[in-house]
């Protein structure tokens, strides 16, 4: 049994990151049923936006069979990728998913790419389809992080705020951090980012549900959610003591950056788009109503010219 404290808020939970089924001797992961509840309440949630749509809901179904595993995938290539170091002995640890070490943006690309695939076979509209895809990932996302909790991982650097975390795992793990030569301490707690970026995606998730309302083409709700999600990765994977690295860079908080630019780029352009096409209708509005004022006037002059009954003309 793992013990988490949150000192400063008077805040002890003690937990075990894994159970025994019913007494079977199956374990089960409790980082597994947590990533499984995302899924689900990000799949409803979609299906809420999908309706007001009138896009029929199986295709979500369809988006989710396709994109879950590829996700899964995805998500594990990208990290033993980048951190091939720790498996290079022993291959098989790569299989290990329920031991973690996943990482979100390999999910995303993976989840992107298998919904452009499953699009362009059905000949559904892409952007639309990642308009609802987003819906549920954001969700997914922040309910997700709270595997990090149970397994007391991704968490930051040393702090002493109000919300800073401790626990008998995360103080190992400083210890050996500290042995590597990291500036860290086990004696202080660590700041928890699992939080942090739950509660940014369930903002983000809120403001991503209210601006769907002013949504003039399919690909905005995308957009923002990329922008949305790199600006909130770039901060908070600073305070990662865990990130990635590739040639000293923290990868994450790289592609956080061109995400964010390239979310606000492709959305701005799209907006740019509504603005025109609005200054198109008006114009057409008024150059319809020129033609209609001189179509008037000269149909008044035109009767003027005609005789009258007398043979004279009106005046």
């Amino acid at each position: 049994m793992d013990t988490i404290t949150f000192p400063n808020l008077g805040l002890t939970v003690q937990l075990s990151p894994s159970f025994s089924l019913f007494g079977t001797g199956i374990t089960v992961h409790w980082y597994a049923i947590i990533i499984l509840l995302g899924v689900i309440l990000g799949f409803l949630y979609a299906c809420r936006f999908a309706k007001k749509e009138h896009l029929d809901t199986e295709y979500l179904y369809d988006v989710l069979l396709w994109g879950l595993p590829s996700a899964i995938v995805a998500a594990r290539i990208y990290y033993v990728g980048f951190n091939f170091s720790a498996y290079r002995d022993n291959l098989w640890d790569v299989f290990k998913i329920w031991e973690g070490g996943i990482a979100i943006y390999g999910a995303v690309i993976g989840a992107v790419i298998s919904t452009y695939i499953y699009a362009r076979v059905k000949k559904q509209n892409v952007l639309q389809l990642f308009d609802m895809g987003v819906f549920g990932l954001i969700i997914g996302q922040a309910v997700g992080r709270w595997g990090n909790f149970v397994n007391q991982e991704a968490f930051g650097t040393n702090t002493n705020s109000l919300f800073a975390m401790s626990g008998n795992v995360i103080r190992k793990k400083l210890e050996r951090m500290q042995l590597e030569g990291m500036a860290v301490t086990s004696e202080l707690g660590v700041h928890p980012t699992f939080l942090y970026e739950s509660l940014w995606n369930l903002l983000g998730a809120f403001i991503l549900g209210l601006f769907h309302k002013k949504k003039k083409h399919h690909g905005e709700v995308f957009w923002l959610y990329l922008s949305w999600y790199g600006l909130g990765r770039c901060f908070i994977e600073g305070l990662r003591t865990d990130s990635l690295k590739f040639f000293d860079l923290r990868i994450s908080q790289w592609v956080g950056a061109v995400t964010f630019l390239f979310g606000i780029l492709l959305f701005v352009r799209s907006r740019r788009r509504t603005v025109t096409e609005e200054s198109k209708n008006k114009y057409n509005e008024s150059s319809d109503d020129v033609i209609d004022i001189t179509s008037n006037q000269e149909l008044e002059q035109s009767k003027e010219g005609e005789p009258n009954k007398n043979g004279d003309h009106s005046k």
